[in-house]
């Protein structure tokens, strides 16, 4: 399975970002999808996870504010991200499960004015 990212960007405060990941090659095989994300000095945490039959979790703390989902597209899921702070800056993963644990390469996010 192969996860490509993309959506990362500089935002103000406030401001809504969305993030995309595609997967591709064996993606029969997944489960799940979802998001980490790592900020600067910190260890990578988990965001939230959608599995394939539609069902979104979520970090206690993000619930409301972030939203996980695919379209159209069973094996693309998408992060959208509304009232963005300072400390939603990190750089954000996209994962895969199957029957391993698949990362994409990481998109940058970074919320300043």
């Amino acid at each position: 399975v192969q996860l490509q990212a993309s959506g990362g960007g500089l935002v103000e405060p406030g401001r809504t970002l969305m993030l995309s990941c595609a997967a591709s090659g064996a993606v029969g095989m997944i489960n799940a999808l979802g998001w980490y994300r790592q900020a600067p000095g910190k260890q990578r945490g988990w965001v939230a996870t959608l599995s394939q039959s539609g069902h979104a979790t979520y970090l206690d703390g993000l619930k409301g504010r972030f939203v996980v989902f695919s379209d159209t597209e069973r094996y693309t899921v998408h992060l959208q991200m509304n009232v963005l702070k300072p400390e939603d800056t990190a750089v954000y993963f996209c994962y895969a499960e199957a029957d391993s644990r698949y990362w994409g390469s990481g998109t940058q996010v970074t919320v300043s004015s």
